[in-house]
Formats: C-alpha cells, sequence, structure tokens
C-alpha cells in the first residue's frame, strides 16, 4: 500500500487541513474590514458576491452600506435583539408606507408596526421590497448550483447559515428586501428588473432598536442577465442616535409617526 502525502490528503487529515486554512490568508481579499474605518466603528468588512454577513447592533447605530463595484445586491433580514419573534414584515413595511419603493425616509418595520430601522441616505435609489431573495431550487435550475457553498450560492441558503448564528432556523426567515437591485411592478403586477446604479451607490440605515441584521450579498432573482452576477458589498456601523420628536424623520407622515410612537411606547430603545 502506498503511503498518502499530506499534499496529496488534501484536508485528509489536521496536518494538511491546517496547511490548506493557513494558505486562506493570503487569497481571501473580499471578506477585509473596510479601511480605513472612523474612529469608534462597530463593524467594517467587506463581504464577497455570494457571501453572507451578520451583526447585532445597538439602538441609534448607522449602518452604511455600499456597493462598491456596481453589482451588489445586498438582501437584509431584521429582528429586535431582545425578541427575535419580532422581526422585518416586508409587507406592512410596503403597505403601512403606501409605498412599493424605499428610498430615503423609509421605515423597515416590524410585523408588530414598530420601527426596526430607518433610510436616512440613499445615493442608489434602486432596491427591492417586492421578489424576496433567491432559493436553492431556482439557483440550481439557472445556474446549475444554488448551495450556499457553491459557485451560485441562493440567498435563503446563506440567510442560513447567518441566522443559525443566533439560535434561528429556516422557519425564521420570513421575505428579506434588498438594496442595490431595483425592480418596479408594471401595470399587470409582473415585476421587471431596473439593475443597478453603478459603482459607488450607497445607503444608510439607522438602527430604531437593538437589531440583529442578517446580510446576504447574492444575485437578485429577478437579474436577467444570463451568468451568476455579484459583486462585493461594504458594511460600515458607526454608533449614533434613534430617531427623536422633532427629527424630520419622526412626522414625515402620519403613519411613520405612528410607528416611532409604537417604538418609543414599549420603551427597549
Amino acid at each position: 500500500m502506498t503511503e498518502t502525502t499530506d499534499a496529496e490528503a488534501g484536508t485528509a487529515t489536521t496536518t494538511a487541513a491546517r496547511t490548506h486554512a493557513r494558505a486562506q490568508a493570503g487569497a481571501v481579499v473580499d471578506c477585509m474590514p473596510v479601511l480605513p474605518p472612523p474612529p469608534g466603528t462597530l463593524w467594517s468588512e467587506t463581504v464577497a458576491g455570494g457571501g453572507c454577513t451578520h451583526l447585532v447592533l445597538p439602538a441609534g447605530a448607522h449602518v452604511t452600506l455600499t456597493d462598491r463595484d456596481g453589482d451588489a445586491c445586498a438582501h437584509l433580514l431584521l429582528y429586535v435583539t431582545a425578541r427575535p419573534w419580532e422581526r422585518l414584515s416586508a409587507a406592512d413595511t410596503v403597505k403601512v408606507q403606501w409605498n412599493a419603493y424605499l428610498g430615503t425616509g423609509s421605515q423597515l418595520l416590524s410585523d408588530q408596526g414598530r420601527v426596526l430601522a430607518t433610510l436616512t441616505a440613499d445615493s442608489s435609489g434602486r432596491h427591492d421590497a417586492l421578489a424576496g431573495t433567491s432559493a436553492a431550487a431556482r439557483n440550481t435550475a439557472r445556474y446549475g448550483d444554488g448551495t450556499a457553498h457553491g459557485p451560485s450560492p441562493a440567498g435563503r441558503e446563506l440567510f442560513v447559515l447567518a441566522a443559525a448564528k443566533h439560535g434561528l432556523g429556516p422557519r425564521d426567515l420570513p421575505p428579506s428586501i434588498s438594496f442595490f437591485h431595483g425592480i418596479t411592478a408594471g401595470p399587470d403586477g409582473a415585476l421587471h428588473s431596473t439593475g443597478s446604479a453603478g459603482p459607488g451607490a450607497a445607503v444608510t440605515l439607522r438602527a430604531e432598536q437593538a437589531v440583529t441584521l442578517l446580510i446576504a450579498n447574492t444575485a437578485h432573482p429577478l437579474d436577467p442577465r444570463p451568468g451568476y452576477h455579484c459583486t462585493p458589498l461594504e458594511v460600515l456601523a458607526v454608533p449614533g442616535e434613534v430617531t427623536g420628536p422633532g427629527d424630520p424623520h419622526w412626522d414625515s407622515t402620519p403613519e411613520r409617526h405612528r410607528a416611532h410612537l409604537n417604538t418609543a411606547a414599549l420603551g427597549v430603545r
């Protein structure tokens, strides 16, 4: 019998596995911090296309997402950290604000009518609160693979990985919203892609409660192009203050005012 060397074994031995893992340090370039991070930064990361991340944010934190190269698509889920059963409701986000299109001033609402986050800045204007993210079966049919660690991972599969870090499972994944790939609804209700705003577009979200944020950076399910397109996403979180009375966002519409009152009344900000 010929003895198998560590090199031939790949990761079959502890020594080979360690060598393989250490070799990745020089190869992985899209999971690095956004540099240089400002003083007091809570989180700084570049998420590769087809990757995911998750972070716990204090109330008032500002999270800026940047489409670095023009083909990121940031699918988001939000949960109240202390009460993860209260989570993002894409349906209420659209219905309560009488608007299917996200933009500056939009609230991301929970299924309890409270504000999870406010969109305070937007230089993209290409977003989606209607279609949700991709699933493994669809990506497998389109690209040949939809698994989380394959070449064309589906958003739901990436969310499963990120959610597990916080004790959440597949049943805890509601429909997501996404930034940087626009969708419009036609007169017949059909959804149409409007694509990306291009490199450097950014959005900033202000956490109105302590929230857990899951992000899957993966190709939009309605991207009409034949290939799997997704480029790095920069994520930068800094401390800040929640929206309060007197802030323009507090009173911008009666519906948003009520959502802020509902949130403040809980006394957990």
